[in-house]
């Protein structure tokens, strides 16, 4: 897992509310919400599972400090479709919203005009960094890709073959394919990028995309997948073809967790997403409430929210067939309330 970056204020913060609780000085503390106060996570593709870990700690930040929490969003892969549903959470006046948004750019006006009405915006695991969001958290997809190149290296050698699939659009599984591709050319160049697919975290077309890498390169070694979606398609790909190539992907679902015990899948560095979502809620409380402190800067003559934390880093988890067992999502959810 990786430290935490630009989240010290954070750490102070939930010591604070923490230590407020303790000594019974809750209703004086200003790590405290008023009665409704209300935060609203948005998402894209809304019954996906990666959210689940994610609102848990989003909603496990809030009622630690008395806040209201709704989960939001639209069941679409469709940018249309959740700019819209943004604009109707913006209706129902939150203090903040915590934002994963499914595009950057399209996302700039609607995030902006949140901001310019009284609704504060925090971005999570995907970035707008054209708007005016207050704060950006993620794990660090750089250290991501880093890993996955020395991996796959580890693993195959470092003269063979090997092939990405793509989601172009979204920032960082575009940064997670883009970084590992400059990072073979720069320290492996011996390494044959082969194939290069964009998918769309579409199973069904990462299913066809792997089968034509495979029938047009038999001697593939690996295959680096941004998200879990995807992966699902490539390992039943794999499989029928029965090609011995090392499947690596960020992010899991219930589906690549099998796969990932059953030694199909070599492995899947996945953000740490509770951590996510908890991380997510108070930098989201904290653009919500910039009055709770003076920094030595200009906030007050240029005017802008004095609470910027341009990244935070939530880590990132290497999951193994040795550690699956501990990224079982039907074992965190149990006896928990899924609303």
């Amino acid at each position: 897992m990786r430290p935490l970056r630009f989240a010290g204020v954070l750490a102070s913060v939930v010591t604070a509310a923490m230590l407020a609780t303790t000594n019974g000085a809750a209703a004086d503390s200003k790590f405290q919400c008023e009665p409704g106060e209300t935060y609203i996570m948005n998402v894209m593709v809304s019954a996906h599972p990666y959210w689940v870990p994610v609102y848990q700690g989003f909603k496990q930040a809030a009622a630690a400090m008395g806040c209201k929490t709704v989960f939001s969003g639209t069941p679409d892969y469709d940018i249309t479709k959740q700019i819209a549903s943004f604009e109707q959470d913006l209706v129902k006046q939150p203090a903040g919203i915590l934002l994963h948004p499914m595009q950057s750019d399209p996302f700039i006006d609607p995030i902006n005009r949140a901001i310019e009405s009284g609704v504060d915006v925090v971005t999570f695991a995907a970035d707008s960094p054209k708007s005016k969001r207050t704060a950006y958290v993620t794990s660090d997809n750089l250290a991501e890709a880093k890993f996955a190149a020395e991996e796959i290296v580890k693993q195959i050698g470092d003269s063979a073959e090997y092939a990405v699939l793509e989601n172009p659009g979204q920032s960082n599984h575009d940064l997670r394919v883009t970084a590992l591709i400059s990072y073979m050319e720069q320290h492996y160049p011996n390494m044959k990028l082969v194939g290069r697919q964009a998918t769309n975290q579409d199973s069904n077309a990462a299913y066809r995309a792997t089968a034509a890498i495979l029938q047009a390169n038999p001697k593939l070694g690996a295959l680096w997948i941004p998200e879990a979606g995807s992966a699902e398609g490539a390992v039943t790909a794999v499989l029928e073809a029965k090609a011995k190539v090392l499947i690596m992907h960020a992010d899991i679902t219930p589906t690549t967790l099998e796969h990932i015990k059953a030694g199909n899948i070599h492995m899947a560095l996945s953000p740490n997403q509770g951590m996510q979502g908890f991380m997510g809620f108070m930098a989201t409380f904290l653009a919500a409430h910039p009055d709770m402190f003076d920094p030595f800067n200009d906030y007050k003559v240029s005017g802008y929210n004095p609470m910027q934390i341009p990244f935070i880093d939530n880590g990132f988890a290497v999951i193994t067939k040795e550690n699956a067992d501990s990224f079982d999502l039907n074992a965190y959810m149990k006896d928990r309330d899924p609303s």
